[in-house]
């Protein structure tokens, strides 16, 4: 199979967009080509990936990789894609099966470690009302992303457990089977673990906790609340000056 396809969603401000990912193996000579208005912490992605597959004990392969984000027409950026890239990569190589439909979400560091990322409940809940329901993130993303009701989230600490959980059935050269564990850095056995969305997911429906202000009780006041929302997204900070009272 020279064609791997997985999905990812990107974030332009708070607005989640789902992102088909596809990844194609050539002929000609090694290359690595990311298509799809990328920024430039997207394209340096290319390196992460080529190491985290590497360190892994699943190289890419020495010949042309074309990797294309679709809507094309849409700016991506951000690291959130990296896993998604790869699992593509991997699928063109028929190491990995059955990611066609499963959004990923988590940065790649150059020993493989999936590392978490801003933004994962907006991206969860956008991709969900596309209507993906498994999302694979890092351990550290989990409870974040099992906010979102009726998703199933599987969270993992490596590349290489990705690889395992959607591995494909072992070829002439072993696969994803065939790799030396003892290389990695983390315990090779762990799995990934599984999570069911919102009320499924055990969370205590009965006991809210402690009352905390809510922006949904304030009236009116839509051009302060926009800008306490954007700031809250992309974690600035914010001086309101003024007497209280409606807007301009």
């Amino acid at each position: 199979m020279s064609m791997g396809r997985a999905r990812s969603v990107a974030l332009v401000g708070v607005e989640g967009h789902l992102i088909e990912v596809e990844a194609d193996i050539g002929q000609s000579l090694p290359a690595f080509i990311l298509l799809g208005l990328p920024d430039a912490s997207l394209r340096e992605s290319q390196d992460r990936i080529r190491s985290a597959a590497k360190n892994t004990g699943l190289d890419l392969p020495a010949r042309r990789l074309t990797v294309n984000l679709l809507p094309a027409s849409l700016p991506k950026s951000g690291s959130a894609l990296d896993l998604a890239i790869l699992i593509s990569a991997w699928a063109a190589q028929g190491l990995v099966v059955g990611t066609e439909d499963v959004v990923f979400l988590a940065e790649l560091g150059l020993d493989g470690r999936l590392r978490p990322v801003r933004g994962v409940l907006p991206a969860v809940a956008a991709a969900a009302r596309a209507g993906a329901v498994r999302f694979v993130v890092s351990r550290q993303n989990a409870a974040e992303a099992a906010l979102v009701p009726g998703v199933e989230v599987l969270a993992a600490s490596h590349a290489y457990e990705v690889a395992k959980g959607f591995a494909a059935p072992a070829g002439r050269d072993g696969g994803v089977d065939a790799v030396d564990r003892s290389r990695l850095p983390l315990d090779p056995d762990a799995g990934m673990d599984r999570h069911i969305g919102g009320a499924a997911a055990g969370l205590d429906t009965e006991d809210p906790g402690p009352d905390v202000a809510d922006l949904a009780d304030v009236r009116g006041q839509h051009q302060a609340r926009f800008a306490l929302e954007a700031a809250a997204a992309g974690g600035h900070h914010l001086l309101l000056m003024g007497a209280p009272g409606p807007c301009p």
